[in-house]
């Protein structure tokens, strides 16, 4: 698998490859260019010019829409629907990826939130909101996994759960980008570390 991506104005003259089994950590300050290098990558954003490829697809064409349920983006804002409770926001994406309600619970589980699993989730914490996101990813699982500071709003023990599904996607022959202002995080978790600044990838350092 490689990710490769030639953009301009928001991203200029970037290009990165991601082969299957790696991880790739990016950093830089606020508006850089990190999320939207995600949001090209989960085929949200095509590129106006250049040429990329994610997964097989053509980023510039439309079918790259038909890879996106084998990509799971987990940005800043967890994707829940705040009028459902928890298990309902995961039997939904579930369902969308045609898996049972077993999947649904072994992944609350693993996470932590059983317990609260009937709580809506606009009366949960931010904490257990990104828990429910990185459930979404188990239930999920991709072969591209994308984490945009994942780890906020998380206890120092739930980061451990990042750790664990960038190492199921890796074991799984998948792939994963992370976004971080941590490089000292990015250690151990991902092979090489990539600085962005001002839309450029300006330097590539191993971690």
């Amino acid at each position: 698998m490689s990710v490769v991506i030639e953009t301009t104005h928001v991203l200029e003259r970037v290009d990165l490859e991601l082969r299957s089994g790696q991880a790739m950590g990016l950093v830089g300050a606020n508006g850089s260019g990190k999320t939207t290098v995600l949001q090209v990558l989960a085929t949200l954003r095509r590129p106006r010019t250049g040429s990329g490829e994610v997964l097989g697809a053509d980023l510039s064409r439309s079918v790259a829409a038909q890879v996106r349920r084998q990509i799971c983006l987990v940005g800043h804002q967890p994707a829940l629907y705040p009028q459902l409770s928890l298990r309902e926001n995961l039997r939904f994406v579930a369902a969308l990826l045609g898996r049972g309600d077993a999947v649904v619970e072994s992944a609350l589980e693993t996470v932590g939130l059983l317990r609260a699993a009937d709580r809506r989730a606009d009366r949960c914490s931010q904490g257990m909101r990104r828990r429910a996101d990185l459930a979404r990813v188990l239930i999920g699982e991709p072969r591209l996994l994308l984490l945009d500071e994942a780890d906020s709003g998380l206890d120092p023990a739930a980061r451990e759960l990042v750790d664990h599904l960038v190492a199921s996607v890796r074991g799984r022959g998948g792939a994963a980008v992370v976004v971080s202002h941590d490089r000292e995080r990015l250690g151990g978790l991902v092979d090489n570390v990539v600085e962005v600044r001002d839309g450029r990838l300006v330097r590539q350092v191993s971690s």
